[in-house]
């Protein structure tokens, strides 16, 4: 066993038995590169990437290459679901090194003070694919350590300057416009594919957050071209492939146009996103597959993905791609092994709905499950109990290997998609699910007033990054609306000073990734575009803005109208990129309306019912008991008996209470398309 064997994540764990002397990233193995005048071979993954098994079985687990490995590097193994502030500085200086896009597995090739000097992804152990052997590359890498050294330092200092140019520079404009959010709407439709759904080609990823930005862009501004980009979209993804149509949740992206074929990895940070998406879209649309894919996906959250154990409660953080190192085995089918588990009956709807009658779509032999045809008038019970015997025969199956870290930032996606669920369908289960995950993160991974990233086996450890506060903040503010509790707003509070005094640049704006006493990398990011999560900026700065309306706190509007006021160039130029930043963008225009609830608890059901029917990107319902708690100046509103009282603000303006539904309805939807 090497270093790894006692790290947490585990993707390391993983590795702890190759032959290689691995390291984790640390002190330790950066001064024995300096000691010894070695370079250094980094290589990032995360447990479930299919390419970083392949590379792993290839070449990390081959006593050869590992003996090479060992003779010539000092080897450094890093997750980068544990570490995005590694993984985010090396897939930038990767592209600048080789002009290529990066991914998984990244491997570089460091000079002993950590700056790259040459790089890829995935090698095989032997040349093919057009690529260089890894074995024949190792010497060639270290030989040029050697003899080029003058080379590789002026290209080091190139690199940096790179590096460091990419930190913005705030806009000179003196006002905002809305004219970037019509212009990212218009770069969508251009890249829209109309005919199956999707935003480009394939490969092709779910893009919640531009999705959710054409659903919004339709309900403020009764853009048709919104809703039909995310309606198109969503029913092609819940009747593809791309679904699981057994256990719910949907995988990380589809190899082809049409959705039926994903890469089989299941993702928290995917599925959160979605959930309130498709929460969202169901408001809109009232489609029923858009319900039947939120209640499968919550239950496949609480079932498969949330720890039960008594003391933890959080998320899980994903499961792979492979079992029996073959990917897909665990999810497909013949038709022969279907047949085997149903009646006649049974069959004939399931082959017919899933194209379980038609040539296999996996591999030449095998079939993934994917609506081909409506369901047959009156199929619903055969379908339903055909689904049951399949997923109960799927779960004797070799599972996938679950990687079972809990990371502060996708738990709040998560908590986030979960809570606006539980409002929207009136679900306590998935309320309670939310609120257990996020007491854990509050007891467990909040440590002395700063938050810690990832938590395993009892260790929380790793100082946050920009994602976890900011994440955790937006959920936080979608969990008080589901379900107020004067110990969340506070949470939230404290969570927003802290975001203030650790992470933003308040002299230029904007908030770094790493926190202020971060340990010191070759370069500090200032990340604004969106990924396959949110921008912490866009984040951030839309979080920041809500809380600071809520509880009329100018500093909280402040901090973000200065990281708006920073990416505001590059939001004019690309727009598309930074659907999070213009969200909060939008909402420095025009304020969020505020909605704040008094009353008994019987009559303020009702009132959260009716308000969740609709969907209102632009507003928050906070909803008080009557019951006496600590309330901040902005929300102490006097209670009343034996019925609600409601107060709609908006900036700094506050209509007279209200005490009657139809009222605030109509007033609600004034404005709205």
């Amino acid at each position: 066993m090497n270093r790894l064997t006692h790290e947490t994540s585990p993707y390391l764990q993983q590795h702890a038995d190759n032959p290689v002397d691995w390291y984790p990233w640390g002190e330790e193995s950066l001064a024995l590169a300096r000691a010894q005048d070695k370079p250094i071979l980094l290589s990032v993954g995360y447990s479930a990437c299919h390419w970083c098994h392949v590379m792993a079985h290839e070449s990390f687990e081959d006593a050869t290459v590992a003996a090479e490995m060992n003779r010539l590097f000092i080897n450094i193994k890093v997750d980068r679901e544990e570490r995005p502030d590694l993984d985010q500085i090396y897939q930038t200086a990767h592209h600048m090194l080789t002009q290529r896009n990066g991914g998984w597995p990244l491997t570089m090739f460091l000079m002993p003070d950590g700056t790259p000097f040459f790089g890829g992804t995935y090698f095989p152990k032997t040349p093919r694919y057009n690529m260089p052997g890894f074995l024949g590359l190792l010497p060639r890498i270290e030989q040029a350590y050697r003899e080029q050294r003058n080379e590789i330092t002026k290209q080091n200092a190139s690199l940096l300057a790179a590096l460091a140019g990419t930190v913005p520079v705030a806009a000179d404009a003196s006002a905002f416009e809305r004219a970037p959010l019509t212009q990212a709407l218009h770069e969508f439709a251009q890249v829209f594919d109309r005919e199956h759904g999707g935003i480009g080609r394939a490969p092709k990823f779910p893009h919640p957050y531009e999705l959710a930005f054409c659903l919004r862009r339709h309900a403020l501004d009764g853009a048709t071209e919104g809703l039909d980009i995310a309606h198109t979209t969503l029913t092609h993804m819940a009747e593809g492939g791309i679904y699981d149509h057994l256990g719910g949740g949907f995988a990380r992206y589809s190899v082809d146009d049409t959705w039926t074929i994903p890469h089989f990895e299941k993702m928290l940070y995917d599925n959160g996103p979605l959930l309130a998406l498709y929460c969202d879209a169901w408001q809109v649309t009232q489609s029923p597959r858009y319900k039947t894919v939120c209640a499968e996906t919550a239950a496949w959250v609480m079932r498969e993905m949330q720890s039960l154990n008594a003391n933890e409660g959080g998320y899980y953080s994903s499961f792979d791609a492979d079992s029996e190192h073959v990917e897909g085995k665990f999810y497909v089918w013949t038709p022969d092994q279907v047949k085997a588990l149903l009646t006649p009956e049974e069959f004939a709807v399931m082959a017919l709905h899933y194209g379980l009658n038609a040539p296999a779509n996996f591999e030449h032999e095998h079939w993934n499950l994917r609506v081909t045809q409506p369901l047959a008038t009156g199929g619903e019970a055969l379908l339903a109990s055909a689904r049951a015997k399949l997923l109960a025969a799927r779960n004797q199956r070799v599972w996938p290997g679950r990687d079972d870290k809990i990371l502060t930032s996708w738990n709040a996606l998560m908590i986030k998609g979960m809570a606006r669920a539980a409002r929207v369908f009136d679900e306590p289960a998935w309320l309670v699910s939310a609120q257990r995950a996020l007491d854990f993160i509050r007891r467990t991974l909040w440590k002395d007033g700063r938050l810690l990233a990832t938590y395993k086996d009892g260790k929380a450890h790793l100082n946050a990054y920009l994602d976890d506060y900011a994440f955790l903040l937006d959920a936080l503010l979608e969990l008080m609306q589901t379900e107020f509790r004067a110990a969340d707003l506070e949470f939230a509070r404290a969570l927003a000073d802290r975001l203030l005094d650790q992470f933003e640049d308040a002299e230029h704006g904007g908030f770094y990734f790493t926190s202020h006493d971060h340990e010191k990398l070759i370069h500090r990011n200032k990340p604004g575009h969106d990924n396959a999560t949110p921008s912490g900026n866009g984040i951030a700065a839309f979080a920041l803005q809500r809380l600071g309306h809520v509880l009329g706190e100018p500093r909280y509007i402040d901090a973000a109208e200065r990281a708006i006021r920073l990416f505001y160039g590059a939001m004019q130029r690309q727009p598309s990129a930074f659907v999070s930043l213009l969200t909060a963008l939008e909402e420095a225009l025009v304020p969020p309306r505020v909605l704040v609830l008094r009353g008994e608890v019987s009559a303020l059901h009702e009132w959260q019912g009716a308000l969740a029917a609709r969907y209102r990107p632009d507003t928050l319902v906070l909803t008080l008991h009557n019951e006496l708690m600590t309330l901040p100046p902005a929300l102490d509103k006097p209670v009343i008996t034996g019925g609600v009282n409601a107060w709609l603000c908006q900036g700094v303006s506050c209509l007279p209470p209200v005490s009657d539904l139809g009222t605030i309805m109509r007033l609600l939807n004034q404005g709205q398309k």
